[in-house]
């Protein structure tokens, strides 16, 4: 006779206003890249340019700002070719805009799932964060061949100089991470109980970034004004960026730490509203 080994799992709602289930995060690891692998795939299945999308996207958009901020508004970009300027502001932003954008549907999206079998919920939107890494690395590919060709093949190239700031690369990745998800999450668990929230999610990125210097520079804002862009936690994210890559300015550590302090809060009231809301969920989608 085989011997085989019986275990009951024994599924509780969590207690508290928020709890990090990392144990079965680790235990479901297998799943985390299926799905990672399932919304890379889902993306541009059926498309003729498939990935390409991740590079014509952001470049279309950088043609656009180049035309309408950059010729005709004639906003000042510090000195950086244009073209530059707005691809490495869209750089920062595109990631952060993609988890948010990619999170914020999470009970909606995956309700069939959620009611027919568990697994920690939370693994969905983190399967999100995880899989735009791969559309970040490819956009940033892109930026790097640009930014290679303006340094050694067009006079602007005497002004561009990337600094040791880019090692904060990293640390940048995950503050934009923790605020998309925090956002997020917030909106996903407003969505399940108010449909209304399915309709904000890109509507407030839209306005979020024209309040972030993403097409104009920090430079170009009155001083009276900077404090209260400071708790703008994208704005410090995405002038790191430019002075990491191109070498415009230093590192604003005081608008690094706001940002820093504001994603945390963010994040933490995101897995507490997504903690409670993943409770009673499926009774209300």
């Amino acid at each position: 006779m085989e011997n085989r080994e019986e275990y009951i799992v024994v599924v509780e709602s969590h207690k508290g206003w928020v709890k990090v289930p990392w144990r079965e995060l680790f235990e479901y690891r297998d799943l985390l890249f299926l799905l990672v692998r399932r919304d890379f795939v889902a993306q541009f299945k059926q498309t003729v340019l498939g990935p390409l999308w991740f590079v014509i996207q952001p470049l279309l958009t950088t043609v656009v700002f180049t035309i309408i901020f950059g010729m005709v508004a004639k906003i000042p970009t510090d000195g950086v070719p244009p073209m530059l300027f707005y691809l490495c502001g869209m750089l920062a932003w595109g990631y952060f805009a993609g988890c948010l954008g990619g999170t914020s549907s999470t009970f909606l999206s995956n309700a069939g799932i959620f009611g027919k079998v568990y697994f920690p919920r939370l693994i969905v939107p983190l399967s999100v964060v995880v899989s735009r890494l791969i559309s970040f690395a490819i956009q940033l590919t892109t930026f790097l061949s640009f930014l290679f060709y303006y340094k050694f093949f067009t006079p602007a190239g005497a002004t561009l100089h990337a600094n040791l700031a880019i090692l904060l690369l990293p640390l940048l990745l995950l503050q934009s991470a923790a605020i998309g998800l925090g956002v997020g999450l917030w909106i996903s668990a407003l969505t399940a109980k108010y449909r209304d929230f399915a309709f904000l999610a890109g509507f407030l990125t839209q306005l979020w970034m024209y309040a972030t210097p993403v097409i104009y520079p920090i430079s170009c804002i009155p001083e009276r004004w900077r404090l209260l862009l400071a708790f703008n936690p994208m704005a410090g994210i995405v002038d790191a960026y430019r002075c990491a890559f191109l070498g415009t300015g230093s590192v604003n550590w005081n608008y690094l730490l706001i940002s820093a302090g504001v994603g945390f809060f963010i994040l933490i009231t995101g897995l507490m509203v997504f903690s409670r809301t993943e409770k009673t969920f499926i009774d209300t989608v």
